[in-house]
């Protein structure tokens, strides 16, 4: 097994990425999903992407959740920076977690930003919007 390379970052540069994220997504950011995803044929249906998107939002357009979700985290749901060993020249991940009534949900998610100048272009990979497998406890946000 490979080892996961992270960091935490500080508050101020999380709220930084979050910022960039929503000017993103109000720039018209393709949001790409990964609903299926070759670990989710090892794993129990209720932790796919799929499964926890239409539990928590049935009848809804997937991209439309995602985007008006990924709108509403902030630092207080910030886990941890992951860089992506598989592809070491893309940008690192975020991963947070946020509770929906009782059920926990673990985000990672990769912003890439085509211009600065706001021509467009610009991308939002969802990689997991999943029920969380293990319980989150206060100690894993930095930021809580």
């Amino acid at each position: 097994m490979k080892r996961l390379e992270y960091r935490i970052e500080t508050e101020e540069e999380v709220k930084t990425y979050l910022a960039r994220l929503r000017y993103a997504i109000e720039s018209g950011a393709d949001i790409i999903f990964q609903e299926k995803r070759g670990v989710d044929d090892k794993r129990a249906l209720k932790y796919t992407n799929r499964y926890t998107v239409a539990t928590l939002f049935p009848d809804e357009n997937p991209v439309d959740v995602l985007k008006r979700e990924l709108m509403t985290l902030t630092s207080k749901d910030y886990l941890r920076t992951v860089k992506d060993t598989r592809f070491p020249n893309r940008s690192e991940m975020r991963e947070f977690g946020k509770t929906y009534d009782s059920d926990e949900v673990y985000i990672k998610i990769r912003v890439e930003l085509a211009s600065a100048l706001g021509t467009g272009g610009h991308i939002t990979f969802v990689m997991s919007f999943h029920f969380a497998e293990v319980s989150f406890c206060e100690e894993v946000f930095p930021y809580k």
